[in-house]
């Protein structure tokens, strides 16, 4: 690659990244896919083995409006969410591309059960309904508790409450093959287990939605 065209590539994704530079913390995200997409664009864009300079250029913008798509669909996805979930008792969080949901305990499940509460239910029909409608991402639920207990019964309490959450989402026609489970009992608390109130919060079940790239 000559001076020229490596010029060329970097003016294009300057010009992509710094006309988003002073835009709101919710087009950070559009700006990361795009600075990533370009610099992939412009790797494929020299992998045709075509010499002509017009191609690398092109590359980088074609990369860009690809990584663009990415954090677009996950700012819309969030957002859905925020609207269908708001006074649910469910945290939304942003973290990257990726969206975290935060499903207290102890109002999705009795004390040492792992069927989700009858009045928590609508909740996660919400979920399902964002989830069917935004199928390019991949779901991993993970279960945690705080330490009162046997840590090995805690772990399999975790895993079994991962998966029932799982079940209804299932049952709300997400497909099964776009989520994973994991239980991690009282290992990775959000707080000291040093009282009740952190001990309450440290009893979750985490849903990360991860975008397919």
């Amino acid at each position: 690659m000559n001076k020229q065209t490596t010029i060329g590539i970097a003016l294009v994704a300057s010009l992509l990244i710094g006309g988003c530079a002073s835009t709101m913390q919710h087009q950070d995200n559009q700006t990361k896919g795009t600075a990533i997409g370009a610099v992939v664009g412009a790797i494929l864009g020299k992998a045709t083995g075509d010499h002509d300079k017009s191609r690398y250029v092109w590359g980088a913008v074609v990369g860009a409006i690809a990584g663009n798509a990415i954090g677009s669909y996950m700012d819309e996805q969030e957002q859905e969410l925020r609207e269908e979930l708001s006074d649910s008792g469910v945290q939304v969080q942003r973290e990257g591309d990726n969206i975290n949901l935060y499903l207290p305990g102890n109002i999705t499940f009795d004390t040492g059960s792992s069927t989700v509460k009858p009045q928590f239910t609508p909740v996660l029909s919400d979920v399902a309904k964002v989830l069917n409608q935004y199928p390019q991402t991949t779901l991993l639920i993970s279960g945690h508790t705080d330490d009162i207990g046997a840590s090995e019964f805690n772990e399999r309490l975790s895993l079994a409450r991962a998966n029932g959450v799982k079940q209804y989402l299932m049952s709300s026609r997400v497909d099964s093959r776009r989520i994973s489970t994991q239980g991690y009992g009282e290992f990775q608390p959000l707080y000291p287990n040093t009282n009740a109130a952190n001990r309450q919060a440290n009893r979750r079940v985490e849903l990360t939605i991860i975008p397919n790239t």
